[in-house]
């Protein structure tokens, strides 16, 4: 039902390095990680990058939306510095170049696509497109387990990641779980459902294993929840204490 790892590095290093970095990647790999979950959405000329926030200031230097800005212009701007003196500088990864950098060192990849407002279609599109390309040959070769995972809160950015390259697994996020959750899931072929680990009780858990999903929890940064939460099924999650929780919990 969950062929991929269990524990998951929250945006490359979780708290000990900048969020969806290179650095945040090598800090959650000198951790023993070899699975990550990050964010991507498009800079102004359509090119994917790595971030969470659709504006800057909380962890990139500047002012104003991603989309005031082409991609080139974001990735030499500082993501570093607020997290620490020792990561100043830390460029804005492009997609490509992380992802790249990811397959290279082993690392699986949960890909949450993160539209800004009215570019939904876009971004699915684009990033499914561009991960369907640089796994075609694991695809072809029915090891699709290497491929990553495409996750996302937004239902039109799955369909249009589900048209663009239909044999990528897909998993929608839902912080807690709505009447009509499956239907929902059903829509767009999610093979797994990501959920708040807050709003989750063992019934739900159940719910959504016996309904055929992987289930998927996000952020769990305390042992004794991680260790609760697996004893309730729950088949994998996302730390940013990867300093208390290892790979190898599960």
């Amino acid at each position: 039902m969950w062929p991929y790892p269990r524990i998951l590095a929250h945006r490359g290093g979780g708290t000990l390095a900048p969020e969806n970095t290179f650095a945040g990647l090598r800090r959650g790999m000198d951790f023993g990680f070899r699975a990550v979950e990050f964010d991507v959405m498009l800079a102004r000329d359509g090119v994917p990058v790595v971030m969470h926030d659709p504006y800057l200031g909380r962890t990139v230097s500047g002012a104003g939306h991603v989309f005031d800005y082409d991609a080139l212009e974001l990735a030499q701007m500082d993501a570093g510095s607020w997290c620490g003196a020792d990561y100043r500088g830390e460029p804005v990864p492009l997609f490509v170049e992380y992802a790249q950098f990811c397959k290279a060192h082993g690392i699986w990849m949960n890909i949450e696509i993160k539209p800004a407002r009215g570019f939904d279609r876009e971004t699915g599109e684009t990033v499914a497109r561009i991960t369907r390309a640089m796994f075609a040959d694991e695809i072809t070769a029915g090891q699709g387990e290497r491929a990553p995972l495409l996750s996302s809160f937004s239902l039109a950015a799955l369909q249009a990641a589900k048209d663009a390259a239909p044999d990528l697994p897909r998993a929608i996020l839902m912080s807690e779980l709505p009447p009509g959750w499956e239907p929902l899931a059903r829509s767009v072929d999610a093979v797994a459902i990501h959920a708040n680990h807050s709003h989750l009780t063992p019934a739900l858990a159940l719910a959504v294993r016996d309904a055929g999903f992987g289930l998927f929890c996000y952020t769990v940064n305390e042992p004794a929840r991680a260790r609760e939460l697996l004893a309730w099924g729950v088949d994998a999650f996302c730390t940013d204490r990867i300093d208390l929780i290892g790979p190898e919990m599960a």
